[in-house]
């Protein structure tokens, strides 16, 4: 009997663990996260410390004026939820630069597409392509140095274009002007500032800018035949259930475009938002279908150059343990203007999102730490 029993239970400890490395969330019409109900479920299911947690709630509410969202998942189980007002659970907010890190996983598609031959007349594309063999809007090149940039340097901002350091803040475009425009150097930004020379020959200088992003709109028209936002819609953000998402585009109107905006204009509710990170961190499957290149995600969420080892290939990485000290080094994040975050911690199976209008200061530098001294136990990190 005794020997019978041990063997029922292991059977059990396998379903179970079969279970939870397979769980994915249903989309929120069909019920949405499964949730933590109280207490000692966030202790046993979600190994979380529930007080602590209470106090980061406690924080944020009382500090924190404004529309926003917070959402923690671990183990598959919302483990908690807190709104600003008037925010709901299906609010959707415009995450800003957050968009970057998902046009990054539309260039991991699309260059695994294009290994296994899938592109409309068999476009070849790798990180070595240069870029403006699939970018003929910016012909002729308003600086020959341009040609030596390549899609490598635009998904890990070496390209040489100027950005934020120059004065190139955003697309910023003067009256009657287009965005594409600005960003290939062709026309100044309302301020008179012009993307059209260099700042370094490519590869050799690190810049934060929207202008070499742009760019990414309108390779990626060219190489896949169609646009990035109904591409991820198809590929990514039906598959895993995501609902409350909307992608902005932009130009048009008598200039290039209109194209799906690659650096900002993605609106998610938190909770669609989470459904993107534990895709993820569970290194791109969903249920039984791998949905993004695990390749991909390990090569994106890791140090991509020495200029800024904190960034990766469109997401931001702690590989060197930099941005976030006391966080294990595989962790990784979408980051936005106006305090949009998705954290992603693989080896906690960990994600925790902060959505919001405002404010622009709300304490990122307390959040994350203190999330991760709510975790009961932590394993060491996978790239220690």
């Amino acid at each position: 009997m005794k020997r019978r029993s041990a063997f029922a239970a292991l059977i059990l400890f396998t379903v179970n663990l079969f279970a939870a490395e397979t769980y994915a969330p249903p989309p929120e019409s069909a019920g949405g996260w499964r949730a933590c109900q109280n207490d000692e479920e966030v202790r046993s299911l979600a190994g979380m410390d529930p007080q602590r947690l209470n106090l980061i709630r406690d924080q944020q509410l009382q500090v924190f004026q404004g529309p926003w969202s917070i959402v923690i998942i671990r183990h598959g189980y919302l483990v908690a939820e807190w709104f600003g007002v008037p925010t709901m659970p299906h609010t959707t907010f415009d995450v800003w630069s957050c968009t970057k890190s998902a046009t990054g996983v539309a260039f991991g598609l699309l260059l695994d597409d294009s290994l296994h031959h899938k592109l409309l007349h068999d476009v070849q594309i790798s990180l070595d392509t240069p870029a403006y063999d699939f970018v003929p809007e910016g012909r002729p090149l308003t600086d020959p140095e341009k040609q030596k940039i390549d899609l490598r340097h635009l998904l890990t901002m070496t390209s040489g274009i100027p950005g934020e350091s120059r004065g190139v803040m955003g697309l910023a475009v003067a009256p009657r002007s287009g965005e594409y425009e600005l960003a290939l150097g062709k026309e100044p930004n309302r301020f008179g500032i012009s993307a059209a020379k260099l700042t370094g020959e490519p590869g050799t200088v690190w810049d934060y800018s929207d202008a070499a992003f742009a760019h990414l709109s309108l390779f990626f028209a060219h190489a896949a035949g169609r646009e990035i936002d109904d591409y991820m819609k198809e590929r990514v953000f039906d598959p895993i259930g995501m609902e409350d998402v909307s992608w902005d585009r932009q130009g048009g109107s008598g200039h290039i475009g209109p194209h799906t905006n690659a650096h900002s204009g993605l609106h998610l509710s938190a909770r669609d938002f989470a459904r993107l990170g534990y895709l993820l961190a569970h290194d791109g499957r969903w249920r039984d279908m791998q949905i993004v290149p695990r390749s991909w995600i390990q090569t994106a969420t890791q140090s991509s150059q020495k200029l800024n080892p904190s960034y990766g290939y469109t997401f931001w990485v702690n590989t060197d343990a930099v941005l976030w000290p006391t966080v294990p080094r595989d962790a990784f994040a979408f980051r936005g203007y106006g305090a949009n975050r998705c954290y992603i911690v693989p080896s906690l199976d960990l994600v925790v999102v902060r959505v919001g209008d405002a404010p622009p200061n709300w304490g990122e530098e307390s959040l994350l730490p203190a999330v991760m001294a709510a975790v009961l136990n932590p394993p060491s990190s996978k790239r220690d």
